[in-house]
Protein backbone atom coordinates (compact mmCIF):
# COMPACT_ATOMS: atom_id res chain seq x y z
CA UNK A 1 0.00 0.00 0.00
CA UNK A 2 1.14 3.53 -0.73
CA UNK A 3 2.93 4.90 1.78
CA UNK A 4 1.67 8.59 0.92
CA UNK A 5 -2.08 8.22 -0.99
CA UNK A 6 -1.90 9.03 -4.67
CA UNK A 7 -4.42 10.54 -7.07
CA UNK A 8 -5.48 8.54 -10.11
CA UNK A 9 -7.75 9.09 -12.51
CA UNK A 10 -9.27 6.12 -14.67
CA UNK A 11 -10.98 6.67 -17.47
CA UNK A 12 -13.43 4.46 -19.13
CA UNK A 13 -16.94 4.02 -21.23
CA UNK A 14 -17.36 0.55 -19.81
CA UNK A 15 -18.98 1.35 -16.40
CA UNK A 16 -18.88 -2.40 -15.26
CA UNK A 17 -14.56 -2.33 -16.07
CA UNK A 18 -14.37 1.43 -14.33
CA UNK A 19 -16.28 0.12 -11.33
CA UNK A 20 -13.66 -3.10 -11.05
CA UNK A 21 -10.55 -0.92 -11.60
CA UNK A 22 -11.82 1.90 -8.63
CA UNK A 23 -12.30 -0.70 -6.31
CA UNK A 24 -9.01 -2.06 -6.74
CA UNK A 25 -7.46 0.84 -6.48
CA UNK A 26 -9.05 2.20 -4.04
CA UNK A 27 -8.41 -1.33 -2.12
CA UNK A 28 -4.77 -0.69 -2.16
CA UNK A 29 -4.82 2.92 -0.66
CA UNK A 30 -4.99 5.03 -3.64
CA UNK A 31 -7.60 7.97 -4.25
CA UNK A 32 -9.68 7.07 -7.31
CA UNK A 33 -11.18 9.80 -9.75
CA UNK A 34 -13.61 8.12 -12.94
CA UNK A 35 -14.54 9.66 -15.83
CA UNK A 36 -17.00 7.78 -18.41
CA UNK A 37 -15.64 9.83 -21.78
CA UNK A 38 -12.94 11.73 -23.00
CA UNK A 39 -14.21 15.67 -22.28
CA UNK A 40 -15.00 14.79 -18.65
CA UNK A 41 -11.74 13.33 -18.23
CA UNK A 42 -10.11 16.18 -19.73
CA UNK A 43 -11.97 18.53 -17.57
CA UNK A 44 -11.11 16.51 -14.52
CA UNK A 45 -7.23 16.43 -15.36
CA UNK A 46 -6.92 19.97 -15.51
CA UNK A 47 -9.52 20.56 -12.11
CA UNK A 48 -8.07 18.18 -10.17
CA UNK A 49 -4.32 17.48 -10.93
CA UNK A 50 -4.45 13.75 -10.15
CA UNK A 51 -0.62 11.63 -9.79
CA UNK A 52 -1.44 9.06 -12.74
CA UNK A 53 -4.10 9.33 -15.44
CA UNK A 54 -5.59 5.85 -16.96
CA UNK A 55 -7.00 6.51 -20.15
CA UNK A 56 -9.08 4.52 -22.55
CA UNK A 57 -8.45 4.61 -26.48
CA UNK A 58 -11.90 4.65 -27.36
CA UNK A 59 -14.44 6.57 -25.63
CA UNK A 60 -17.19 8.84 -26.55
CA UNK A 61 -16.92 13.06 -26.90
CA UNK A 62 -13.38 12.59 -27.11
CA UNK A 63 -10.80 9.72 -27.61
CA UNK A 64 -8.20 8.81 -25.17
CA UNK A 65 -5.60 10.03 -28.07
CA UNK A 66 -7.06 13.38 -28.25
CA UNK A 67 -7.07 13.77 -24.57
CA UNK A 68 -3.60 12.74 -24.23
CA UNK A 69 -2.40 15.23 -26.65
CA UNK A 70 -4.65 17.72 -25.12
CA UNK A 71 -3.13 17.40 -22.02
CA UNK A 72 0.32 16.98 -22.91
CA UNK A 73 0.07 20.99 -23.62
CA UNK A 74 -0.28 21.46 -20.50
CA UNK A 75 1.23 18.90 -18.01
CA UNK A 76 3.44 15.90 -17.88
CA UNK A 77 1.09 13.92 -15.40
CA UNK A 78 1.87 10.10 -16.26
CA UNK A 79 -0.33 8.63 -18.67
CA UNK A 80 -1.15 5.04 -19.26
CA UNK A 81 -3.24 4.02 -22.26
CA UNK A 82 -5.44 1.39 -22.40
CA UNK A 83 -5.70 -0.56 -25.75
CA UNK A 84 -7.26 -3.34 -27.22
CA UNK A 85 -5.60 -6.80 -27.77
CA UNK A 86 -3.86 -6.91 -31.07
CA UNK A 87 -3.89 -3.30 -31.52
CA UNK A 88 0.11 -2.23 -32.06
CA UNK A 89 -0.48 0.87 -33.70
CA UNK A 90 -2.54 2.18 -31.15
CA UNK A 91 0.05 1.48 -28.30
CA UNK A 92 2.76 3.03 -30.59
CA UNK A 93 0.74 5.69 -31.40
CA UNK A 94 -0.45 6.72 -27.65
CA UNK A 95 3.02 6.32 -26.62
CA UNK A 96 4.17 8.95 -29.70
CA UNK A 97 1.29 11.42 -28.34
CA UNK A 98 3.46 11.36 -24.90
CA UNK A 99 1.45 8.57 -22.91
CA UNK A 100 4.48 6.79 -20.14
CA UNK A 101 2.73 3.37 -20.56
CA UNK A 102 -0.12 1.45 -21.83
CA UNK A 103 -2.08 -1.44 -20.68
CA UNK A 104 -4.20 -4.24 -23.22
CA UNK A 105 -7.68 -5.35 -22.39
CA UNK A 106 -8.18 -7.86 -21.15
CA UNK A 107 -6.00 -7.27 -18.20
CA UNK A 108 -5.73 -8.84 -15.01
CA UNK A 109 -6.28 -7.12 -11.41
CA UNK A 110 -2.05 -8.05 -10.50
CA UNK A 111 -0.82 -6.64 -13.80
CA UNK A 112 -3.32 -3.26 -13.77
CA UNK A 113 -1.61 -3.03 -9.79
CA UNK A 114 1.62 -3.85 -11.07
CA UNK A 115 1.58 -0.74 -14.31
CA UNK A 116 0.43 1.83 -11.93
CA UNK A 117 3.04 1.34 -9.32
CA UNK A 118 5.65 1.29 -11.55
CA UNK A 119 4.65 4.20 -13.18
CA UNK A 120 3.92 6.56 -10.17
CA UNK A 121 7.67 5.29 -8.93
CA UNK A 122 9.44 6.24 -11.61
CA UNK A 123 7.66 9.78 -12.18
CA UNK A 124 8.90 10.02 -9.42
CA UNK A 125 12.26 12.29 -8.69
CA UNK A 126 14.06 9.85 -5.89
CA UNK A 127 16.15 11.26 -3.54
CA UNK A 128 18.54 8.66 -5.00
CA UNK A 129 18.64 10.03 -8.12
CA UNK A 130 19.89 13.34 -7.27
CA UNK A 131 22.09 11.98 -4.76
CA UNK A 132 23.86 10.51 -7.27
CA UNK A 133 23.77 13.40 -10.05
CA UNK A 134 25.86 16.61 -10.19
CA UNK A 135 23.70 19.57 -9.49
CA UNK A 136 24.08 20.25 -13.25
CA UNK A 137 25.39 18.66 -16.21
CA UNK A 138 26.05 20.43 -19.68
CA UNK A 139 26.24 18.71 -22.46
CA UNK A 140 26.49 20.66 -25.93
CA UNK A 141 23.36 23.14 -25.58
CA UNK A 142 21.80 20.54 -23.44
CA UNK A 143 21.68 21.65 -19.57
CA UNK A 144 20.22 19.20 -16.83
CA UNK A 145 20.03 20.85 -13.79
CA UNK A 146 18.88 17.62 -11.49
CA UNK A 147 18.13 19.54 -8.20
CA UNK A 148 15.54 21.18 -10.18
CA UNK A 149 14.56 18.40 -12.48
CA UNK A 150 15.05 20.53 -15.64
CA UNK A 151 15.91 20.36 -18.99
CA UNK A 152 17.45 23.40 -21.29
CA UNK A 153 18.47 23.39 -24.71
CA UNK A 154 20.17 27.00 -25.78
CA UNK A 155 18.69 28.70 -22.64
CA UNK A 156 15.24 27.67 -23.34
CA UNK A 157 13.15 25.09 -21.32
CA UNK A 158 12.01 22.34 -22.88
CA UNK A 159 8.98 20.13 -21.29
CA UNK A 160 9.89 16.84 -20.91
CA UNK A 161 7.52 14.03 -19.92
CA UNK A 162 8.87 12.61 -16.38
CA UNK A 163 9.78 8.93 -18.50
CA UNK A 164 11.69 11.25 -20.42
CA UNK A 165 13.53 13.20 -18.57
CA UNK A 166 14.67 9.67 -16.69
CA UNK A 167 16.15 8.38 -19.97
CA UNK A 168 17.84 11.80 -20.91
CA UNK A 169 19.30 12.07 -17.09
CA UNK A 170 20.37 8.74 -17.34
CA UNK A 171 22.16 8.96 -20.18
CA UNK A 172 23.80 12.19 -19.56
CA UNK A 173 24.85 10.39 -16.37
CA UNK A 174 27.07 7.86 -18.26
CA UNK A 175 27.73 10.30 -21.28
CA UNK A 176 30.11 8.65 -23.55
CA UNK A 177 29.23 5.30 -22.72
CA UNK A 178 26.97 2.98 -24.66
CA UNK A 179 23.71 1.93 -22.50
CA UNK A 180 22.61 -0.98 -23.41
CA UNK A 181 18.66 -1.49 -23.90
CA UNK A 182 17.69 -3.35 -21.02
CA UNK A 183 19.49 -1.23 -18.64
CA UNK A 184 17.65 1.32 -19.68
CA UNK A 185 14.44 -0.29 -19.74
CA UNK A 186 15.41 -2.06 -16.16
CA UNK A 187 16.24 1.63 -14.82
CA UNK A 188 13.43 3.73 -16.54
CA UNK A 189 10.34 1.18 -16.20
CA UNK A 190 11.94 -1.50 -14.05
CA UNK A 191 13.00 -5.04 -14.36
CA UNK A 192 9.70 -6.66 -15.88
CA UNK A 193 10.17 -4.26 -18.62
CA UNK A 194 13.78 -5.71 -20.21
CA UNK A 195 13.36 -7.22 -23.54
CA UNK A 196 10.01 -4.51 -24.60
CA UNK A 197 12.63 -2.25 -26.58
CA UNK A 198 9.25 -1.06 -28.44
CA UNK A 199 8.32 1.60 -25.44
CA UNK A 200 12.15 2.26 -25.52
CA UNK A 201 12.47 3.33 -29.24
CA UNK A 202 9.37 5.60 -29.27
CA UNK A 203 10.40 7.46 -26.17
CA UNK A 204 13.75 8.33 -27.17
CA UNK A 205 12.37 9.29 -30.86
CA UNK A 206 9.93 11.76 -28.73
CA UNK A 207 13.22 12.78 -27.11
CA UNK A 208 15.56 14.03 -30.31
CA UNK A 209 12.32 15.21 -31.83
CA UNK A 210 12.45 17.95 -28.72
CA UNK A 211 16.35 18.25 -28.39
CA UNK A 212 17.82 17.50 -31.59
CA UNK A 213 18.03 20.30 -34.10
CA UNK A 214 17.75 17.58 -37.15
CA UNK A 215 15.56 14.11 -35.19
CA UNK A 216 17.13 12.02 -38.33
CA UNK A 217 20.95 12.75 -37.61
CA UNK A 218 21.13 13.25 -34.35
CA UNK A 219 24.70 14.80 -32.53
CA UNK A 220 23.48 14.38 -29.13
CA UNK A 221 21.55 10.78 -28.50
CA UNK A 222 23.24 8.35 -30.94
CA UNK A 223 21.85 4.64 -31.78
CA UNK A 224 24.30 1.56 -31.59
CA UNK A 225 22.76 -0.88 -33.38
CA UNK A 226 21.67 -3.92 -31.38
CA UNK A 227 22.73 -2.80 -28.64
CA UNK A 228 21.81 0.34 -27.36
CA UNK A 229 22.06 4.04 -26.65
CA UNK A 230 24.64 7.00 -25.63
CA UNK A 231 25.01 11.07 -25.40
CA UNK A 232 27.91 11.95 -27.21
CA UNK A 233 30.65 13.27 -24.34
CA UNK A 234 31.28 15.89 -27.08
CA UNK A 235 28.44 16.35 -29.67
CA UNK A 236 29.21 16.65 -33.57
CA UNK A 237 29.12 19.80 -34.62
CA UNK A 238 26.34 20.48 -36.94
CA UNK A 239 27.03 20.74 -40.46
CA UNK A 240 24.84 23.33 -42.24
CA UNK A 241 24.37 22.99 -45.99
Amino acid sequence: MPLKKSMVLTADDDPHLLRLVMRNLEFEGYEVLTASDGKQALELIEAREPDLVLLDVMMPKMDGFTVCQRVREFSSVPIIMVTARGQEQDRVRGLDLGADDYLTKPFGVDELLARVRAVLRRSRFTASDQASASPTLTIGEITIDYAQHLVTMGGQEVELTPTEYRILAYLAQNAGRVVTQDLLLEHVWGAEYVGESHILQVNVNRLRHKLEPDPVHPRYILTKVGIGYLIAAQPAVQVIQ
